[in-house]
């Protein structure tokens, strides 16, 4: 009885570790015959390659002078392989032929010939149709024994594995894709100090084969039944080489030769080209992306994690460039005190969302009253109306963990304020902005739309010092594309946001010379949901949520003169600023899909001292119009901003108005005026949700009476 319970206890516990923990694995799917005789045959096959679609596959071998097609009415899956009559390249092919390789549009492909030791070039008149090829010479890279050969996927690098002596991988670089008239050897990857690559390997003599993962993050050689599985620190890159070990599949193979994967590195073929075994190309289930031995680590990988990294400077982004908008009108009402003559212009804000329209209907009328009453009428209070355009570049270098990134943000930001009671002026402000993030150099992104509502408040504390405060919330949606060579993947991500900021400036004058030294301090939290990606079945992740703290000081001091002219008066200013990023680090935690293997990619941080330096004028015009431009650099030890800002902001007669409404995900402005008896009604709108936004503008003219 104590056995029994013991062995229950053991069975349990195994069932558990199996439940939580998953591995690489493989698993025997099926197989197939080659058919030996006839002109359509291939006695001993060798190498497997597939068209770019999987529904085309390309058999080889060393019997006969031929490379063989079949159609597989199912991509990549070799059960229903008919072999396509007629088919076949016999031009200029030697009787040894190995393996064959395409490049990426299908009108050439590469021939391993082990008699000659050459590399045979055969173009095709139609992509992917060997019946259409011609031999268009052939390359000797001077191997003693060669074996196969493969490109990287934008064809500048060449791999050849060199059987001879104990076995090298060479690996070339070409001045045009998949041109190897004329290559330069870049290295050679012997093995290990204490290890050769044929002692890695199995220590054998055999036909090998060799192939890349889509990212070029991992490389596979064949070995009599073998499998040896290596990481590159780079990709497509021998310079740094990790060996992960050897699978052995000896149940269903002889003799390995050719090794070749489908897109996504899900399924896996061999071919054996042992004689005395009938099935020849057999197909196998990986239970991750080129996971023979180890799954690909995207903490390893520079592009994943600078695709991460980007959505949490992204979001801090959001923070910075929704405040500076604020904060820039809240110091342009205190440059022009003097002259801002807040009139009526009418503004509504209205929400279909629930949450929002209570947000307007309670808490703005508390917010823009000057004793906390919400009996103010705040629809028909003096206001003035403002916006804000903002053009942003950026980049980031790359790291030894994560690549380039580079950033493009613009904006538009629309507010309202009003001055009330001891001179303390509120506004609201909406912001529409959507951040393009460009990573690494294969093609992954980051789409990143947002939404923001801010309420801000300027206070004098004296007759030159003000504090600046202001609060905010900010709606996310993400369109990520993350781009693993050949093969990518595509997320959508929702997010929320609270921020705020808190500013104090004391203003130090003579004449009309202003100087302003200042102090600011910035904090918010993010809050970024789980998504799953889609698009490549054996590369799909699963992202668990994820916060992101948001917390930055920051020093400066402003100066500022003024001219008047007839006209109206010009406003020269000068920015300068000093902000430490202080932000707490975060962490993302995501796992395949495919088998639930977990990865966590901890100490997400973007501390950085930056220096911003800006410069601008206001212009006040006497006829209402007032216009603000400015030029910003934002400056750290590895990455850059510049950013352009342009503002208006316009003071109407009675008999003008303006109107702003959001309509489900539709921004709405219109601006009606009397003129000589006639109505005039201006409605444009703005689709600020949509990948390709929506625009209209209306103009309607009627008669008063």
């Amino acid at each position: 009885m104590n056995k029994i319970f013991k062995l229950k206890i053991i069975t349990l516990i195994i069932l558990i570790l199996q439940s939580s923990i998953a591995f690489a694995a493989i698993s025997f799917v099926d197989d197939i015959d080659v058919p030996a005789n006839g002109s359509n045959g291939q006695n001993i096959p060798h190498g497997v390659a597939f068209n770019s679609d999987g529904t085309k596959m390309y058999i080889i071998g060393a019997s006969a002078n031929r490379v063989i097609q079949f159609t597989l009415s199912t991509p990549f899956d070799i059960s229903e392989a008919t072999l396509l009559a007629g088919s076949v390249c016999t031009e200029g092919i030697a009787g040894d032929g190995l393996k064959i390789t395409f490049n990426s549009d299908g009108t050439k492909f590469f021939l391993v010939d082990d008699g000659t030791q050459d590399v045979e070039i055969l173009t095709l008149t139609t992509a992917y149709d060997i019946s259409t090829c011609s031999n268009t010479g052939s390359k000797d890279f001077g191997t003693t024994n060669l074996r196969d050969l493969k490109f990287s996927n934008d064809g500048k690098k060449v791999f050849l594995y060199d059987e001879g002596g104990t076995h090298s991988i060479k690996q070339y670089s070409l001045s045009s894709a998949f041109d190897i008239s004329n290559p330069t050897l870049v290295t050679t990857y012997t093995g290990t100090s204490s290890k050769t690559l044929k002692q890695l390997t199995g220590n054998e003599n055999k036909v090998n084969g060799l192939a890349f993962s889509s990212d070029g993050s991992k490389m596979f050689v064949t070995n009599d039944t073998k499998i040896t599985e290596f990481t590159l620190s780079n990709p497509f890159d021998l310079s740094n080489v990790t060996s992960e070990g050897r699978e052995n599949i000896s149940d269903e193979i002889v003799k390995i030769s050719g090794i070749a994967f489908n897109n996504d590195g899900s399924k896996m073929f061999i071919v054996d080209f042992n004689t005395n075994k009938t099935s020849d190309v057999h197909e196998y289930n990986l239970t991750c992306g080129f996971g023979v031995k180890k799954c690909i680590d995207p903490t390893a990988n520079k592009d994943d994690v600078a695709s991460i990294e980007s959505q949490s400077e992204a979001t801090k982004k959001i923070i910075q460039h929704t405040t500076f908008p604020v904060i820039n009108r809240m110091e342009w009402l205190r440059r022009n005190s003097g002259r801002v003559n807040l009139t009526n212009q009418n503004i509504k804000i209205r929400f279909n969302n629930a949450i929002l329209n209570s947000l307007t209907d309670t808490l703005v009328p508390i917010y823009f009253s000057n004793d906390g009453n919400s009996g103010l009428d705040y629809q028909n209070a003096s206001w003035s109306f403002w916006s804000e355009g903002t053009i942003s570049i950026g980049s980031t270098g790359d790291t030894s963990q994560s690549s380039s990134k580079s950033i493009n943000t613009s904006a538009i930001t629309l507010g309202a304020d009003k001055k009330g009671q001891d001179n303390i002026i509120r506004g609201i402000a909406l912001r529409f902005g959507a951040d393009d993030v460009d990573v690494g150099d294969l093609g992954s992104a980051l789409d990143m739309n947002s939404f923001s509502l801010t309420f801000y408040e300027t206070k004098p504390k004296g007759e030159q010092r003000f504090t600046d405060h202001l609060l905010g919330m900010s709606f996310i949606n993400s369109n990520l594309i993350n781009n693993s060579g050949s093969q990518s993947t595509n997320g959508d991500r929702y997010g929320e946001q609270l921020y705020g900021s808190f500013s104090l400036r004391d203003t130090f004058s003579k004449n009309r010379l202003n100087f302003t030294p200042k102090l600011k301090i910035n904090y918010g939290i993010t809050h970024l949901g789980a998504y799953k990606e889609t698009g490549s079945e054996g590369l799909n992740l699963e992202y668990k949520d994820q916060y992101i703290g948001n917390f930055t000081s920051s020093v400066g001091t402003s100066l500022d003169n003024t001219y008047d002219f007839e006209v109206g008066s010009f406003i020269p200013y000068f920015d300068f600023e000093y902000y430490a990023d202080m932000s707490p680090a975060s962490k993302q935690t995501f796992s395949y899909v495919s088998n639930g293997e977990e990865f966590t990619l901890k100490g997400i941080e973007n501390s950085t001292h930056n220096f911003i330096g800006g410069i601008g004028f206001d212009f006040v015009s006497e006829t209402g119009l007032t216009f603000m431009t400015k030029y910003t650099r934002d400056q750290a030890q590895n990455s850059k901003n510049d950013s352009f800002n342009i503002a208006l902001d316009y003071r109407g007669s009675q008999r003008s108005s303006y109107a702003m409404s959001i309509q489900d995900t539709s921004a709405k402005f219109s601006h009606d005026k009397e003129l000589n008896n006639f109505k005039i009604n201006i409605d444009s709108h703005y689709d600020f949700l949509k990948n390709d936004p929506d625009y209209g503008l209306y103009l309607k003219i009627s008669n008063i009476n």
